[in-house]
């Protein structure tokens, strides 16, 4: 049997990717990361806290994301929404991967033709 490991490491290649995708645009409006977790999850894109907070964080020190804090609760909350260039690199990033995903369907369908 393959080794399990191997996969789950291809799996967290595959995802890398996709998921600052994924968060990226769902940014265009702000939002707290636990708020975005669960927006995520009921899209079925699961992403782990440990796995968001330091993306949000890289993402904000590259300037694709802007940050504010909400005060007015009595738990100060972090809120994200891409930057100008944010906006720009999400809408390239999508066109990017909207047009490397059907050339993999492409490359899919052809090696099952009938499936």
């Amino acid at each position: 049997m393959y080794d399990d490991q191997i996969l789950s490491n291809f799996i967290t290649e595959l995802n890398r990717g996709t998921l600052t995708l994924c968060v990226l645009s769902q940014l265009r409006t702000p939002q707290y990361g636990y708020a975005l977790l669960q927006t995520l999850a009921e899209q079925q894109i699961v992403l782990e806290a440990n796995t968001l907070y330091p993306m949000l964080r890289r993402l904000e020190s590259q300037g694709v994301l802007k940050s504010s804090w909400d005060t007015t609760e009595s738990r100060p909350r972090k809120f994200y929404q891409l930057s100008e260039d944010g906006v720009m690199v999400y809408e390239r990033l999508k066109r990017h991967w909207l047009e490397q995903h059907t050339h993999i369907q492409t490359l899919l369908k052809e090696e099952h033709p009938h499936g």
